[in-house]
């Protein structure tokens, strides 16, 4: 490996330390995480920082993630063809529930909101597009996990299933009757498990090969989103995704077709 991409690689592995967890890091921190010296960290921070890539804060000294990854999710989201065939479902779900609606994918062992509709209501969930969540904990990352390979779904779980309420699932034995109940409901529900005081119900968005490439949820408040709603409300939830896997598949056909008359007069 040259010196040149070794430091890229070396770079992309200080971004990597950024979590939704850990969003602030100081630089010890930092070099402990990626088992570099503090000058390579140093000076690869500087270069991030100049970039825009990472931003310090004067006052404490520590680093976060800078505007420049904020514009580059906003670029790829902007052209995301998935985010954007879902986007008139994802509309009419929330004028039909009046809760917040996200649209997520898997990524790592959390999932990724891709696009978040609020709810118009005063009391609703706090949500943005970007954020990141423990799939084994919430509504989208069980719809999810509910369809991978079991290999797949193991490995996730290997990687901890912290507890983030009294609710949190934190057994494997548990979480896998949980998930076979969604398999065959055909959506999940999260009560309580990732944040006190909020509920969820959310469907996967399956591809024709049946593998789950997204997940659509409506969240709200506990007190409105009840177990008995979410029972009621799921099914529709359901046909949701299944209207945008349907419209995604039919866009893509539609691409091959028209790139394969192109190139066939």
């Amino acid at each position: 490996m040259s010196e040149s991409i070794r430091a890229v690689d070396r770079a992309l592995d200080i971004l990597l330390c950024f979590t939704i967890q850990t969003p602030q890091l100081t630089m010890t921190q930092i070099a402990e995480q990626v088992g570099m010296n503090k000058s390579t960290v140093h000076r690869l921070l500087g270069t991030l920082e100049r970039r825009r890539f990472v931003q310090r804060n004067p006052t404490t000294g520590s680093y976060q993630l800078g505007i420049r990854l904020l514009q580059m999710a906003y670029l790829t989201l902007e052209h995301n063809d998935i985010r954007r065939y879902a986007g008139p479902y994802l509309r009419r779900l929330c004028e039909q529930h009046r809760e917040t609606i996200t649209f997520s994918t898997l990524d790592d062992a959390d999932v990724v909101f891709l696009d978040v509709i609020e709810s118009p209501q005063r009391v609703k969930l706090a949500a943005s597009t970007g954020q990141r969540m423990p799939a084994f904990s919430t509504a989208a990352g069980k719809a999810i996990l509910a369809h991978l390979p079991n290999e797949m779904v193991m490995r996730i779980l290997e990687r901890g299933m912290p507890q983030f309420t009294q609710s949190t699932i934190l057994s494997k034995e548990i979480l896998l009757l949980n998930l076979e109940l969604i398999r065959q409901q055909g959506f999940s529900i999260s009560m309580q498990e990732y944040e006190d005081g909020i509920n969820a119900v959310a469907a996967p968005v399956l591809n024709a090969d049946g593998f789950p490439i997204a997940a659509i949820t409506v969240a709200g408040p506990a007190y409105r989103l009840t177990q008995e709603l979410m029972l009621e409300i799921g099914p529709s939830v359901t046909e949701t995704s299944r209207m945008i896997a349907q419209e995604i598949e039919f866009a893509r056909g539609s691409e091959i077709n028209t790139s394969f008359n192109n190139h066939n007069p």
